[in-house]
């Protein structure tokens, strides 16, 4: 906590996240990233990150999805805010806006890049381990 003159003031960060759906062959699936380096670091996660203080919420989503998984989405729709459990991120107090997507995959190609180091698709039934409270983003909202 730092005070600024008579106000004090806490260093919250915002992140986003992304749920971005594939359909293929009736089964559908999630897009999920590994992360190279941090708290969880070769474990799962959704595409996401940090928001730089020059962009809006949906230019970060759509930076991350690309810079993480090679792939650009047109159309996201806001989700939910995340922030009510204050140890969701084990860097410090975190609040994360999440967006989903719903894209057909043929045809898009990952490429894992920046701070993921491999990007594939899962089914929803299959899902692996998630880093942060992406199991909750997953559960609770589907």
């Amino acid at each position: 906590m730092q005070e600024n003159g008579n106000t004090l003031w806490h260093k919250i960060n915002v992140a986003v996240d992304g749920v971005v759906f594939g359909y293929e062959s009736k089964e559908l699936y999630v897009l999920l990233i590994k992360q190279k380096f941090g708290p969880f670091k070769d474990t799962w996660s959704l595409p996401g990150g940090f928001m730089l203080p020059e962009e809006s919420l949906m230019d970060a989503i759509q930076r991350e999805i690309k810079e993480e998984s090679g792939i650009k989405v047109d159309y996201l729709e806001q989700l939910y805010t995340f922030g009510d459990q204050l140890d969701r991120d084990p860097r410090g107090r975190v609040i994360s806006v999440s967006y989903f997507a719903l894209v057909n995959p043929k045809g898009l190609r990952l490429k894992a890049d920046t701070d993921a180091s491999d990007a594939r698709w899962f089914s929803i039934n299959k899902l692996p381990k998630l880093a942060y409270d992406h199991t909750k983003i997953m559960v609770d909202q589907w």
